[in-house]
């Protein structure tokens, strides 16, 4: 107690000192640069810190780790060294679940921004996050009604900044969210959504357009009745934009909405209503197949599995309406027919899943 006036002065000098020495700068000083961010006497204690204080500090720190992380990671076959310094991350994050939820839910956006695709267990572990004291109904209760749930009509804490990666389309996008001008918005909206090389999707761009298109669209409809009023809103006009983009920039797309499938919120509702919405009204069978890869993926790894994630994908295979178990991709290889079979037991079976959504105590 009788530090606490100075407490964050002298742990912002360590954090700001770590940033410097960071993994990208001297990269032969990341093991010993990982253990002492997450030292119990300087993590737990910046994250502990009143009115969250500490948390933009820890935030960059992990950023920093990610940012070093990133391109061994998209690389299937990691060197040791490297692999040891995943398994530590990873044990970071463990502790990060179980301790400060709420620090990985708030900064979920940008966590998910820097960290690949195909590391589908560590974004896992940052979707399952969720605050302390709340209380997950088991996705797997029959006739779950999730529209009567009392949390989900509450918007979660989001400290990312949303709109930093959107600034050269914002104009136009907020005006035609509001007024549906200028008309050929979204006809160019896909070339916009590129990399200064005009090669590469911009992930950064697409999973903030997404989350904020989805604020945007939640204010809006306040009470109303989600699934009903999905179509035909300049909202959704936009997502399924994102449908026509090549395979490449869809499967990113698709990963930006899936991100959003985390506890009960008005956000997971909204965007587990897109995306059963964007499977029953694809053009194409290759939509609604990048669809099914998107959720699947995420539920073949080991626990933590989100809670929205599970509570889309046994909406999709249960619900008559989507007729799942009739499309050809289900059928097109024996292996495949496994998969789908083992997770829906998995998911449709009572008692084998008792464990399946983990999230955790947090806040300050």
């Amino acid at each position: 107690p009788i530090f606490d006036p100075i407490s964050y002065g002298v742990l912002s000098v360590f954090g700001s000192a770590f940033h410097v020495v960071q993994p990208l700068v001297i990269p032969g000083f990341a093991f010993a640069w990982l253990e002492l961010i997450s030292h119990r006497m300087f993590l737990s204690n910046l994250l502990s810190l009143k009115g969250q204080k500490g948390w933009a500090l820890a935030h960059q720190l992990l950023m920093d780790l990610f940012l070093f992380l990133e391109p061994h990671l998209r690389k299937i076959d990691l060197t040791d060294s490297m692999r040891q310094l995943y398994k530590g991350t990873t044990r970071v994050l463990l502790v990060l679940l179980h301790d400060y939820p709420a620090f990985l839910a708030g900064y979920h956006l940008s966590f998910c921004n820097v960290i690949p695709e195909n590391c589908v267990q560590l974004r896992n572990l940052i979707l399952s996050a969720f605050p302390r004291g709340m209380v997950l109904p088991d996705p797997f209760t029959p006739n779950l009604k999730i529209d009567l749930l009392p949390d989900i009509s509450k918007s979660p804490l989001i400290l990312s900044n949303v709109a930093g990666p959107l600034t050269n389309i914002r104009g136009n996008l907020d005006e035609y969210l509001k007024n549906r001008q200028p008309v050929d918005f979204v006809t160019s909206l896909l070339q916009r959504l590129y990399k200064e090389n005009g090669k590469e999707v911009d992930k950064a761009k697409v999973n903030a357009l997404v989350l904020y298109v989805g604020m945007h669209a939640i204010a809006k409809q306040q009470n109303s009745k989600i699934s009903q009023s999905l179509a035909r809103t300049p909202e959704i006009e936009i997502l399924q934009k994102l449908m026509d983009f090549d395979d490449r920039g869809r499967y990113i797309a698709l990963n930006a909405i899936a991100n959003q499938l985390r506890f009960p919120s008005s956000h997971t509702h909204y965007f587990s209503c897109v995306m059963l919405f964007l499977f029953s009204e694809a053009k194409d069978e290759g939509v609604r197949e990048q669809v099914t890869r998107v959720l699947l993926e995420r539920l073949i790894v080991h626990r933590p599995h989100p809670w929205g994630l599970l509570i889309t994908f046994i909406e999709l295979i249960k619900n008559q309406r989507y007729q799942f178990w009739s499309h050809p991709f289900t059928r097109c290889a024996t292996e495949i027919e496994k998969v789908f079979e083992s997770v829906a037991r998995s998911c449709l079976t009572p008692g084998s899943h008792k464990t399946t959504t983990v999230g955790g105590p947090d806040e300050s």
